[in-house]
């Protein structure tokens, strides 16, 4: 059995990671982090990291950005593996993500769901088949109660397509105020929140005369939530180092 403790239990992915662990014999919420608390909840609830005093296996986060020193401090203290499902990282934390994972072995992620990671490779290939004839443009969708724009999924697509191209691509994220021709070298990223949309990502390939599009749609959030806990199972036992989905892929 793998003992996790849950950052952000009492958050709208935390219940759903706590759910979908109670189905899971293999899997056992031990402990949570949330500052606002939650009696109800079957295990015991801590305001914030420093104060956890139950041993686990595996940290699994679905929090803030905010919070991550002070998990990277309890991983690196404890020699608790990680795994990191929170987007909106800016540089500084991810380079501290990966100066602690010379210490320690984090999974960080910014979408756990196979579909999607799947549609990164699916865009990488098209990318390097289509090179620089077409023209390249994400649009992500949320729920309106997501606060990062762009989502952390439309710039992993990003990046993977950069990577592919092997060219220093500029993201545009907003055109409004740009009185001049597209370039060849931009990726547009275009936001989009509402109701109550799990998450739904496109990637338009648009050529002189043809148009491809590779979609996603997320319709559950279990999805992301099973990811994690294969990622906490994939995690638990791995030397030191920064893992991805695309490692536990492989």
């Amino acid at each position: 059995m793998i003992r996790i403790l849950l950052s952000g239990c009492c958050g709208t992915m935390g219940h759903v990671v706590a759910g979908c662990a109670a189905q899971q014999p293999e899997y056992e919420i031990v402990a949570g982090i949330d500052r606002r608390g939650d009696k109800t909840l079957p295990f015991p609830v801590y305001p914030d990291a420093g104060a956890v005093e139950t041993q686990a296996d595996v940290l699994i986060d679905f929090s803030n950005p905010s919070l991550l020193d002070s998990l990277l401090d309890f991983g690196l203290r404890t020699g608790t593996p990680l795994v990191l499902c929170t987007t909106g990282y800016n540089r500084q934390q991810t380079d501290a993500i990966k100066t602690a994972s010379a210490r320690i072995p984090i999974f960080s992620s910014g979408n756990m769901s196979l579909g999607i990671n799947l549609l990164i490779e699916l865009s990488k290939k098209a990318a390097k088949v289509l090179g620089n004839d077409f023209d390249i443009e994400i649009i992500e969708k949320h729920h309106n109660k997501k606060v990062d724009a762009p989502s952390g999924t439309a710039l992993m697509i990003a990046d993977g397509i950069t990577d592919a191209l092997q060219s220093d691509m500029e993201y545009v994220f907003d055109r409004h105020s740009r009185r001049k021709a597209r370039g060849k070298n931009e990726i547009g990223i275009h936001s989009i929140r509402g109701g109550t949309i799990v998450g739904e990502h496109e990637v338009i390939f648009a050529g002189p005369q043809e148009t491809i599009t590779l979609r996603h749609t997320a319709q559950s959030k279990e999805i992301f939530a099973r990811g994690a806990l294969h990622a906490a199972e994939f995690i638990r036992d791995k030397a030191t180092g920064l893992y991805s989905m695309a490692d536990m892929l492989r």
